[in-house]
């Protein structure tokens, strides 16, 4: 672990308390889209880095500020307004995974595609549910059977509405406007955001990788490959226009070279907790360079060399992991284990985090599947490790 370098990577991740004051889409611009999958993330993200409370940040989604989209290797990140075009660009080369399966049901491209005409059609100026969706379309939604349901794909409304939103041509509205959970109706979106896009699929890829070394203040080929899903030489190729610099192994935008030459550790901590998404382990997924070696042992796993990602939601201090943490709904409190002395500071971060997610979110899921009763052996360990 280098002090420097995970101060660095906390600072250009807004997480020194620099983002305070920008609105949900400017954070994301400058610390990079928040990973979404049904859990607490995106709110955590926006509120470590900026304060952001879940009103704030419902009300930027509901104005089209930011929008929760498929992007980068197919996966969902709430991205800012002024990256949609790129973000669904960057995606579309890993959509279509559904028709795979489907066209060994029998389900042709031209059948889905008129499918997405009708549903564009069956929209019109309403947000629906799929269930609506396909009353709506009555016969022109098909039942694939039981050999549907065992590969996964019951009917072929799926399909469509999965090609539209790949394409730009619908979005997504959560139920109850929150970005923690996973029911959704759709809504047509005109002109989509990919209308006026000119970028060729590999250009679009070198804008991935310039926005992606800005928002990670240093980072390598190998871990631009594995955030953007390309292969080898493709991730190589969109990185070449670009004007990198090594330093120390890793590299970064010239443009940045002489502000981290000039950089300095604070002398102060500078606690924060975040979520196990966060972006400054998830963009490069290595873990052993935010945590000191004489925390690993018995806090994560006991083969070093496999470690990776965040086991769980963490404390930080100008980068690094310094404890672990998780939600109590029986208690309305954070379980938490620190492996630097408690201080005032520290139990004023973790107080800030707790009084955030209790009145604001209820919980703080780490994806659409964890739940109260599965975190209780977690919840359990924190607490006995804290004494």
């Amino acid at each position: 672990m280098d002090a420097k370098l995970c101060a660095w990577w906390a600072h250009r991740q807004g997480l020194d308390g620099s983002l305070t004051g920008l609105g949900a889409a400017e954070v994301l611009a400058r610390a990079g889209w928040a990973r979404s999958v049904g859990g607490a993330a995106p709110y955590l993200t926006l509120f470590a880095r900026a304060g952001i409370r879940r009103a704030e940040a419902d009300a930027a989604l509901a104005a089209l500020e930011i929008q929760e989209l498929a992007s980068a290797r197919g996966c969902t990140h709430v991205v800012p307004a002024g990256d949609y075009a790129l973000a669904l660009a960057v995606g579309q080369p890993f959509a279509g995974v559904e028709m795979k399966v489907a066209r060994k049901l029998g389900v042709t491209d031209e059948e889905v595609s008129g499918l997405c005409n009708s549903v564009v059609e069956a929209l019109g100026q309403d947000a629906l549910e799929p269930d609506a969706i396909k009353k709506k379309l009555g016969d022109a939604v098909r039942n694939l059977g039981p050999e549907g349901v065992n590969k996964g794909v019951t009917t072929t409304l799926p399909l469509a509405l999965g090609m539209l939103q790949a394409e730009g041509r619908i979005r997504r509205v959560p139920v109850n406007g929150r970005l923690d959970q996973q029911r959704y109706s759709y809504r047509a979106w005109k002109p989509g955001p990919l209308a006026k896009w000119k970028l060729s699929a590999e250009e679009s890829f070198t804008e991935l990788a310039r926005r992606y070394f800005s928002w990670t203040g240093q980072a390598s080929v190998k871990e631009f490959q594995w955030f953007s899903g390309l292969g080898v030489a493709a991730a190589k190729a969109a990185v070449a226009p670009l004007e990198l610099v090594d330093v120390e192994g890793r590299l970064l935008l010239a443009e940045k070279a002489e502000a981290f030459r000039t950089f300095r550790v604070p002398g102060q901590a500078q606690y924060v907790l975040v979520s196990s998404l966060d972006n400054i382990s998830l963009l490069r997924r290595d873990l052993l360079s935010l945590v000191a070696a004489e925390d690993l042992q018995g806090e994560f796993v006991s083969d070093k060399t496999s470690v990776m990602d965040l086991p769980g939601h963490v404390i930080l201090d100008r980068g690094r992991v310094v404890g672990r943490w998780e939600f109590d709904t029986e208690t309305g409190t954070i379980a938490w284990h620190s492996f630097v002395p408690r201080s005032k500071a520290l139990e004023t971060a973790v107080g800030r985090m707790e009084t955030f997610i209790r009145e604001d979110l209820g919980d703080a899921r780490s994806f659409s599947l964890d739940s109260p009763k599965s975190r209780v052996p977690r919840i359990q360990a924190l607490r006995a490790a804290a004494g």
